[in-house]
């Protein structure tokens, strides 16, 4: 049997076209040894694919291939190494002086056949910055200001010197076309998400997407890459997302869901387990919107005392897991080899104790007669996340805390985390390559954010900005630490694990290089198909 498929559709591929591709392209290396679609099996769905409204990591991974930024942070650089840069949508550009750059585009159309101009960008960093549609971005852009000096030359002037300007000025802002999108009115955006608006400059465009089943990129350009389509199957359940790779129902899992299941994916005949780093970190959040037992920093103390979170994080997530000293992971250029996080029961007993929260006779420990109860609240979607709490519960109840686990839909976590409406949650944070994102998690700028525990201290805010702006490299990775020391010391959250990701792929699949962190997928038009594996004449 062989697959390859058309790539003229001509139409929407419909998702009977989709299951047969499905089925198609996915029993085994021998059957299909020259299939060109590559199926994605993923968990969850965007919102939608225009850059400024994309935050999900799976809308990340499509913008990835659809739509180019200036330049590339190639992998396990600093956004401050100046030659760690790779051209993308700019073909070279050039310091002017200390607070401004010049970019000179290459030659490079949109999907539709029009030519990408500096107008594009000039568009594209405009609409990252309105506070209308709010991009997760914005923030990160304020100062800058894009400008057009030919039709491609671009202009991208600072209002101040700082050592991260070639990383603001390439890595928030993915562009996309002027035409398709000036004339709609911006409060329209994000109503507006027909395929035929989703085109960018890179190497695939959006030929359909099925909310709640399916998306179709389809490669473009006279000499199409290897894969020429590629699909993602959206599922709302880890184990939704397994079962599409154990029936061969698709080619590609990003990282196995809960480790124990490791072994069951590395007996599959027609696949691999392919290690890679991880950028996630995760973490327990407190609530510390109001006065309540939670606020006293002794109690949190003991809290993250009582955890030997070495040992939970490899129960949980396996080897590789690493435990950070801060909110990171080990791919972010601040960290560094964190002291071994061992438990101390004999300390956590005492804070609590200094706390107010003595044992009572029957072991419990308690303050005016009140049980010093803890709820978890965890996303019923996240096995691994489920299963850390299950294990705090466990070792907080040692000390007498009558500690619970929340378990809910993701939909509602989500909704419960932006409303306050939790005592503890575990949360996992994607990295950038930049510590900056760590202002929308843990500053006061970041209460209508991300920073959902509501933690403030004056001396981080005023370390991190002093990091910001401090233009010699070796000076702000020293601020970064000691405002890092500050938060460490507040204790807004006990930092549990940097996991090792472990992603499924089809024998047939051949990527370049391992995937990279921060972006996995961005390689994607260089992989390689398997050849046919040969096969010796046998006498009928």
């Amino acid at each position: 049997m062989t697959c390859r498929t058309s790539h003229a559709l001509g139409g929407p591929v419909g998702w009977l076209t989709v299951l047969a591709l499905v089925a198609g392209c996915a029993p085994s290396v021998t059957d299909c040894p020259r299939c060109d679609t590559l199926v994605i099996a993923a968990i969850g769905e965007p919102d939608h694919l225009l850059p400024p409204f994309v935050w999900q990591s799976v809308g990340r991974d499509i913008d990835d291939l659809v739509f180019d930024r200036l330049a590339v942070l190639g992998p396990s650089r600093s956004p401050l190494d100046l030659g760690g840069y790779r051209p993308a949508l700019a073909e070279r550009w050039e310091r002017i002086d200390s607070v401004a750059w010049r970019f000179h585009l290459r030659s490079a159309a949109w999907g539709d056949g029009r030519p990408v101009t500096a107008a594009d960008v000039v568009f594209s960093f405009e609409a990252h910055q309105d506070p209308e549609l709010d991009a997760v971005a914005r923030g990160s852009l304020e100062g800058l200001r894009a400008v057009a000096e030919d039709s491609a030359t671009v202009r991208i002037q600072f209002d101040r010197p700082r050592p991260d300007q070639l990383y603001d000025a390439t890595y928030h802002v993915r562009i996309f076309p002027r035409h398709l999108w000036d004339s709609i009115p911006r409060d329209r955006w994000g109503a507006a998400s027909e395929p035929a608006r989703l085109i960018g400059s890179g190497q695939y465009r959006v030929v359909e997407w099925q909310r709640g089943q399916f998306l179709v990129l389809e490669a473009t350009g006279a000499e199409p890459p290897p894969i020429r389509r590629v699909i993602w199957r959206f599922v709302g359940a880890p184990d939704a997302a397994s079962n599409l790779i154990i029936t061969g129902e698709a080619d590609l899992l990003e990282t196995i869901p809960d480790p124990v299941r490791r072994p069951e994916f590395e007996s599959l005949a027609d696949y691999r387990v392919q290690v890679y780093p991880s950028s996630v970190y995760g973490f327990l959040g407190f609530n510390l919107r109001q006065e309540n037992r939670l606020s006293d920093v002794r109690v949190r103390r003991a809290l993250e005392r009582a955890l030997d979170r070495e040992t939970l994080a490899l129960a949980v997530f396996g080897a590789g897991t690493t435990v950070p000293d801060g909110p990171m992971s080990p791919q972010l250029w601040l960290w560094q080899a964190p002291a071994p996080a061992v438990a101390d029961t004999s300390r956590a007993a005492s804070l609590l104790d200094e706390a107010g929260w003595p044992r009572s006779a029957g072991g419990e420990r308690r303050q005016n007669g009140r049980p010093l109860a803890v709820d978890i609240l965890v996303p019923g979607t996240s096995a691994t996340r489920r299963n850390m709490a299950i294990a705090i519960q466990e070792r907080w109840s040692r000390l007498g805390i009558a500690a619970t686990v929340s378990s809910v839909d993701f939909p509602v976590f989500q909704e419960r985390l932006e409303n306050g409406r939790f005592e503890t949650f575990i949360g996992a944070w994607l990295d950038e390559p930049h510590p900056r994102s760590l202002a929308d998690q843990w500053t006061r700028t970041g209460w209508d954010r991300q920073n959902y525990g509501h933690y403030a201290n004056p001396a981080f805010d005023s370390l991190f900005s002093a990091a910001m702006a401090e233009p010699d490299p070796a000076t702000t990775r020293q601020l970064w630490r000691e405002a890092l020391a500050i938060l460490n010391q507040d204790v807004p959250a006990i930092w549990l694990y940097s996991p090792g990701n472990a992603a499924v792929v089809h024998r047939r699949l051949v990527p370049p290089t391992e995937f990279k962190p921060f972006a996995w997928l961005t390689d994607l038009p260089g992989w390689r198909l398997s050849a046919p594996p040969e096969r010796s004449a046998t006498p009928d």
